[in-house]
């Protein structure tokens, strides 16, 4: 008989596919050492070839990738960041971008997009029908994307923390003092994490907002104390410049301190980068970003993706348009539990 394939006129089956996808993707091995690893059980299936039905692979849940664009679109705060992903080109490796968009809890995705340059056409495009809030770092292409627009750009407390952190020895007695009311601010955060937005916002707005003002003063007398270009002056100007942005989490009870999610998204990346390099072409970026999607909010679901992609290239080949969004991780977890329920109450009580 036939072997069953989950990839037109492919002799790899669901099992060995959703093997290496989670592999790569997920556990970050590069096709190389995948490769050795088939040798030692005595397969010969080389690095070109897994590169192949990954892009396979790709190409089948692009559809599931893109509703989970959409659903991330709908969310109301979207935190967003970027790094360098090297492509392959003749004699060299360009600089081409990963970004990562990660919903709010209503529209819980991590949706992945591969550009070739860090313009703001990337985030201009995939944000083009977003209206909400973009939690982001100072990056000046975001200025681009939301201008002219309802979108409200909300800044990242981290980012200023390790400024200042970073110009610690040249002004250790400010830095002392302006991390103690930083530190302030992230204790009222840890006191409402579990709170509801309604009541975040106003414990935020009774204990954070005296620590903002106390801080934004100070920062106005440092500046006035220091020469424009110490190294701590410029930890200040960031601040200051970004002040508004960096002020958005106190009147909305939604937007995170900071933009913590999506850095850790992109540590992720960069472990696949150190260990994998480079991607080959702009359709190996483009696979990346749909594997790297679907494995990293498995991981946010905690749902084991190997399990995940089996089960959904056996399926993805004869599934209509309307059943993709059972399809998403979440829902998915969800009817699985219904299902094992399910049958847990019919199972003859001995």
């Amino acid at each position: 008989a036939k072997p069953e394939s989950a990839i037109d006129k492919g002799m790899a089956g669901p099992g060995l596919l959703s093997y290496i996808v989670t592999s790569k993707f997920n556990d970050y091995l590069p096709c190389y050492r995948l490769e050795d690893i088939f040798a030692r059980q005595g397969f010969e299936i080389s690095r070109a070839t897994q590169s192949v039905w990954c892009g396979d692979v790709g190409d089948l849940a692009e559809p599931l990738y893109e509703l989970m664009g959409n659903e991330v679109r709908a969310s109301h705060v979207v935190a967003t960041d970027d790094t360098i992903m090297p492509m392959l080109k003749t004699g060299h490796c360009a600089k081409a971008r990963m970004w990562v968009y990660v919903g709010d809890a209503a529209h819980p995705y991590n949706v992945f997009d591969f550009t070739l340059s860090r313009g703001r056409d990337g985030p201009k495009y995939f944000l083009k029908d977003y209206d909400q809030v973009l939690l982001a770092d100072a990056y000046g292409g975001y200025d681009g994307v939301v201008a002219g627009n309802a979108i409200v750009r909300a800044g990242c407390w981290a980012h200023l923390r390790r400024k200042v952190i970073e110009a610690e020895k040249a002004a250790p007695e400010i830095a002392k003092e302006s991390i103690a009311l930083v530190r302030a601010l992230y204790a009222v955060e840890k006191q409402g994490s579990n709170a509801s937005v309604e009541d975040r916002l106003r414990l935020r707005q009774e204990q954070s907002a005296p620590v903002l003002a106390e801080l934004h003063e100070k920062f106005f007398d440092w500046k006035e104390q220091l020469l424009p270009k110490h190294p701590m002056a410029e930890a200040i100007k960031y601040a200051l410049g970004h002040w508004e942005e960096l002020n958005v989490f106190l009147s909305d009870g939604a937007v995170a301190i900071d933009n913590n999610v999506s850095e850790r998204e992109m540590k992720r990346v960069v472990l696949n980068r150190k260990n994998s390099l480079f991607v080959g072409n702009a359709r190996g970026g483009r696979t990346a970003a749909i594997l790297a999607s679907l494995t990293s909010t498995c991981r946010r679901h905690d749902i084991d993706p190997q399990l995940y992609f089996t089960q959904l290239l056996v399926a993805l080949p004869s599934l209509h348009v309307s059943d993709l969004p059972g399809w998403l991780p979440d829902r998915w977890k969800a009817a699985q539990k219904a299902r094992l329920a399910a049958l847990n109450n019919h199972t003859p009580q001995a």
